[in-house]
């Protein structure tokens, strides 16, 4: 999956340590990323790359992780595609790029992006926050208020019956190749209560035997996933919701589609399930 790295080591402990010319930036405009052009692999740039045009970008610069010896900083400037041989791609690159660490690190700078921008005013009083010096936290000197990264619990169900196991599409996005059940956990719920809900909810169907597989941060989306298998109970009838799915399908075992891009939950257990690892 996307945050399998090993051997290189993710560290996502907050310092206030300032940029040196050596380490990288992310510099992040909508939905793309600075990369180096004409490169397949993603390739971010360091701060001396921008020595000449843009000696002062460090020094705002924003501490967000290291991978191994290699620090990570975000930056807010969005016109660095302006010096010849940069590039702003979209973030769908991180889906397809092969060395998974370049991806991860692309992907988790992304959600930090997302949090600081959008939390840049206190939503308790309006006033803008500041950035701690001590820890990933963001507070309002008018009022108090603190907040850090926001992270939404959400359940990904693999249901099967027998051999069969039952596959979705998601209706209305982008991303049309075959999916599981999933769904944000609500207030107030356990994730084997979402489980059961959203398997009603989105194709009409019971379930029993909720076994928990594996989890995955999932950074697309701010969103910690854990993954269930969970087998059908009763009555085998699809009854799809429109608004959320396309379609719903039982597939037999054999015919399940491989895994090949190896980044997510989802696929990870429709392999399980496919090579007769789980259940």
């Amino acid at each position: 999956m996307i945050q399998d790295i090993k051997p290189r080591i993710f560290n996502n402990k907050f310092t206030n340590k300032k940029a040196e010319p050596g380490d990288l930036l992310l510099s992040y405009k909508g939905e793309t990323v600075l990369v180096k052009e004409e490169k397949e692999k993603l390739w971010y740039p360091a701060f001396a790359d921008f020595q000449d045009s843009h000696p002062h970008l460090k020094d705002e610069a924003q501490f967000l992780f290291n991978i191994d010896d290699i620090n990570y900083f975000l930056v807010k400037q969005q016109d660095l595609d302006s010096v010849k041989g940069w590039t702003y791609v979209t973030t769908g690159r991180f889906r397809t790029e092969l060395k998974y660490w370049r991806s991860f690190a692309g992907a988790v700078g992304w959600q930090l992006n997302r949090w600081y921008q959008n939390h840049h005013f206190c939503s308790r009083c309006g006033h803008q926050t500041k950035t701690s010096e001590t820890e990933r936290m963001l507070s309002c000197e008018s009022c108090g208020f603190q907040t850090y990264p926001v992270i939404s619990p959400c359940v990904i169900v693999a249901v099967y019956e027998g051999d069969r196991l039952l596959l979705t599409k998601y209706a209305g996005r982008s991303y049309k190749n075959f999916a599981l059940i999933a769904g944000f956990v609500e207030i107030g719920e356990s994730l084997e209560e979402t489980v059961q809900r959203e398997v009603m909810e989105e194709v009409g169907l019971k379930v029993k035997n909720i076994q928990f597989y594996k989890s995955q941060p999932w950074p697309f989306t701010d969103t910690i996933l854990a993954g269930f298998f969970a087998e059908l109970d009763g009555d085998d009838k699809i009854i799809i919701d429109e608004d959320e799915l396309s379609m719903g399908v039982w597939m037999d075992r054999d015919n399940v589609p491989p895994d090949e891009s190896k980044i997510s939950l989802t696929g990870e257990m429709m392999e399980a399930f496919r090579t007769r690892r789980m259940p």
